[in-house]
């Protein structure tokens, strides 16, 4: 007998028969509540966290699947049955169950009367055997490769309390986890998708300013050929464009009706036109003035997020791997299983994948989210349409706390499932690309067993979410504010002795220095020419497309100071502005000093001139932030502020002259 839905089929054959008795029992009940009560809502949703639910359906292979093929939507904790689901598919799919089960129910009689009569044989799914040790050796041309570095030293075995039904269990969610985000990523290969993201893409734009910054590489290392080529630079000028004009943060959605703030209320129903997004999930928002209730789909369909620009790290990822792909870049979605997905994207000069997150406009910083976030990770897989690879080891440098800390599957079952699913890709790939494929994942592994270290990589705290929800996820780091590996010193070139002259302005736009007596030297980020600093950081207000240094929140104080050694030189006056703006009682105090002198500044939008620090060798600018009232107190204090799209004015600008 075969079953003409596949979910049934692999319901059957990939289960033992007691377990896929239980499951078929209790797809029936949902089946015949629906049937006989077809506008009973209470019948048409089901709550994942029912024990009998979680027990009886969760870990068994094909069951939620079979589900799924009713017509149920995941919505939350819940599966919803939308209005207009087609009974006649859950009626085909009840008849199919219930001759399984008669079937069983025959067999196992006779075989209670008699003995010598075979039982009906339920095929279970091919499993690693109990150790975790390494799979069996199978021909070099298929040989699964080693995807725990061999550097690692083992610790205790974290699955060694469960038992061999748990342990199917739980590898039967993982899979069931991979297979989906498989699926995923193949609509980011839809010509029709990428031709609309093209087209929303700045690519020539993108394009001549990679260009512009390759020629400006080139000409400071005084070569032809460079360890970086256009393509790399494109990447990063399409994560600084998706970053800073494309797409939106959200905590909570303003009120479409008065532009209010709201506060969540809990989840809302997909509507049909949300479900065919892929918005199973949709949260419910209160106006805070209006009391106008506010939606807010979290939809999963990358063509819909073109349209929405916004939403968390979900959707960030979901639409920049889109993109990465519409202009023609070999990306990977990577799926970090403590809650958290991005980019890689594989740099031909390189040999090698880059890690990038569009949330936080960082690019190959592996080491983010567990030296700078304090992230405790387990699984980190990447996905692609030729592959799907444990990346784990990239992304952290304690490899024996992170091995402690994997207890959802064996090892060596994930490295069995990962190899097959590989080989399985490899039919519809040519001959030249599986080699390629190969070659990479050679290189990739010997990256996996380098050792690693954070020091010197200016990580920081999670930028993206509130201060509250990033809190709760315990991913501010150590420090919300980045700071310098060393304290920074401007110090003169021979041509600005020169000269006399020095200049130095500063674009929080940009989040750029300009060194314009150094033939116009480009540094960035702020941080980078801060020579002390605690509790500042850059803001970016997408909604009012507003950029500026600020405290970071939470914090009650903050200060900043930038300082210059003019050794052999001495001052005759000083070109200056220092740009910013309080609201409420906040307060930005700004003093220029050397060893014998100050100056207070104001703060004021316009250049000034100051002589009180002439004939003096060096001096040190500096900012206290202060005051501001409420929970945006940190608010209240802002230095530089100016526009995202404005790129003439510098509310940063030192102008120095010497006698």
């Amino acid at each position: 007998m075969a079953s003409v839905f596949t979910t049934v089929k692999q319901l059957v054959e990939e289960n033992s028969q007691e377990q896929f008795l239980d499951a078929a029992k209790l797809l029936l009940k949902f089946a015949d509540n629906v049937i006989n009560n077809p506008t009973e809502p209470k019948y048409r949703k089901i709550r994942l966290g029912n024990p009998t639910v979680e027990s009886k359906l969760l870990p068994v292979v094909g069951a939620l699947e079979c589900l799924f093929e009713m017509g149920f939507v995941e919505d939350g904790e819940f599966l919803t049955l939308p209005p207009n689901t087609s009974l006649e598919i859950i009626r085909q799919i009840r008849k199919d169950l219930n001759e399984y089960v008669e079937t069983m129910g025959k067999v196992n009689g006779e075989q209670a009367s008699q003995t010598p009569t075979p039982p009906v044989t339920i095929r279970a799914p091919p499993q690693a055997p109990a150790t975790t040790g390494a799979p069996s050796q199978t021909p070099s041309t298929t040989r699964a490769p080693p995807q725990v570095p061999a550097t690692t030293r083992m610790p205790p075995n974290p699955l060694q309390d469960k038992s061999q039904q748990e342990i199917n269990q739980m590898e039967r969610r993982f899979f069931s986890k991979i297979q989906n985000s498989l699926v995923h990523v193949l609509m980011y290969e839809d010509p029709t998708l990428q031709k609309k993201a093209r087209a929303i893409i700045p690519v020539e734009t993108l394009k001549k300013e990679a260009h512009r910054k390759l020629e400006e590489i080139k000409k400071a290392e005084k070569a032809a050929v460079t360890s970086i080529d256009f393509r790399d630079l494109m990447l990063l000028e399409l994560l600084a464009w998706f970053k800073n004009s494309f797409f939106s943060w959200v905590d909570a959605p303003k009120c479409d009706n008065c532009g209010g703030e709201t506060q969540s209320v809990g989840m809302a129903e997909p509507t049909p036109d949300e479900i065919r997004w892929q918005a199973n999930r949709v949260e419910n928002y209160k106006c805070n003035r209006c009391q106008r209730f506010v939606r807010f789909p979290r939809y999963n369909h990358p063509e819909k997020l073109l349209e929405t620009r916004c939403g968390r790290c979900g959707e960030w990822a979901n639409c920049f791997t889109l993109c990465c792909r519409a202009v023609g870049f070999e990306a990977r979605y990577v799926l970090d299983w403590t809650d958290h997905v991005w980019t890689e994207v594989y740099s031909e000069i390189q040999k090698r994948w880059l890690h990038c997150d569009p949330c936080e406009n960082v690019c190959d910083k592996p080491l983010l989210y567990e030296a700078g976030w304090g992230k405790k990770l387990t699984y980190v897989l990447a996905f692609s349409k030729d592959e799907v690879q444990d990346v784990s080891w990239r992304y952290s440098a304690k490899h024996a706390e992170m091995l402690g800390r994997r207890n959802e599957c064996r090892e060596s079952w994930l490295v069995q499932v990962v190899h097959r699913l590989w080989k399985a890709k490899e039919p519809s790939n040519s001959p030249e690309r599986n080699e390629e494929m190969k070659r990479r994942l050679l290189i990739e592994l010997v990256e996996f067993m380098t050792p690693k270290s954070s020091d010197g990589q200016n990580l920081s705290g999670r930028t993206t979410g509130s201060l509250a929800w990033r809190m709760a996820r315990g991913e501010i780091g150590s420090s919300q504010a980045p700071t310098s590996a060393e304290p920074f010193v401007f110090k003169l070139t021979e041509e600005e002795r020169r000269s006399k002259v020095f200049h130095v302005k500063y674009s929080c736009a940009k989040d750029e220095y300009i060194r314009v007596s150094k033939n116009s030297e480009v540094i960035k980020p702020f941080s980078s020419c801060v020579n002390k600093q605690q509790n500042v950081f850059r803001k970016e207000e997408r909604d009012w497309k507003m950029a500026y240094l600020a405290r970071t929140e939470g914090s009650s104080s903050a200060e900043i100071s930038w300082k210059f050694d003019f050794s052999g030189m001495e001052i005759d006056k000083i070109e200056i502005c220092t740009s910013s703006q309080t609201f409420e009682n906040g307060v930005i105090s700004w003093r220029l000093c050397s060893k014998n002198q100050c100056a207070m500044l104001t703060g004021d939008p316009e250049v000034k001139t100051y002589s009180e620090l002439s004939g003096e060798d060096e001096m040190t600018l500096t900012a206290m932030l202060s005051g501001g009232k409420g929970e945006v107190a940190w608010q209240h204090t802002q230095m530089f502020r100016q526009k995202i799209d404005d790129t003439n004015f510098h509310p940063l600008d030192v102008k120095v002259f010497f006698k």
